[in-house]
């Protein structure tokens, strides 16, 4: 599915600069939650996984025939080991491990200038956007009969 004219293959590498805003710490993660509400403002992990993604997405969308094709969050493992303020920038370092017909292994980490703050690992299905999005239209249409 990647790209003919440019071969989507193991070791590619990308880094991914982010600065932290206010918007992206643990209180502003589902905002409807009181139990997220009342914890410190320093960088969410639930925007970290995102942090991540973003990064490996950007790492491969050369590679790809976008929009007509497109890769899907499976699978995240990462330890978020440190807290990060906002106001600092968080570095995500990206490495595409393994190409498995669709399916795309990265090894990832993140430092915010001050503390290595994530390692781990993260994987992605290449998708065809048309076949995905009628899938999920018909599932959506399944729920609402």
């Amino acid at each position: 599915m990647p790209n003919a004219d440019t071969p989507l293959v193991a070791g590619i590498v990308h880094t991914f600069s982010f600065r932290i805003p206010e918007t992206k710490t643990v209180p502003h993660l589902y905002p409807e939650a009181p139990e997220f509400r009342s914890m410190p403002q320093v960088f969410a992990t639930g925007f970290l996984v995102g942090l991540v993604e973003w990064a490996c997405m950007q790492l491969i969308a050369p590679y790809l025939d976008t929009p007509r094709e497109q890769s899907v969050g499976t699978d995240v493992r990462l330890d978020h080991t440190a807290a990060t303020p906002p106001g600092l920038t968080v570095t995500v370092q990206a490495k595409l491990e393994r190409v498995e017909g669709r399916k795309l292994s990265f090894s990832v980490s993140a430092h915010d200038g001050v503390d290595p703050i994530c390692k781990g690992t993260h994987e992605r299905f290449l998708i065809d956007t048309a076949r995905f999005n009628a899938k999920v239209a018909a599932k959506q249409a399944a729920y609402a009969g």
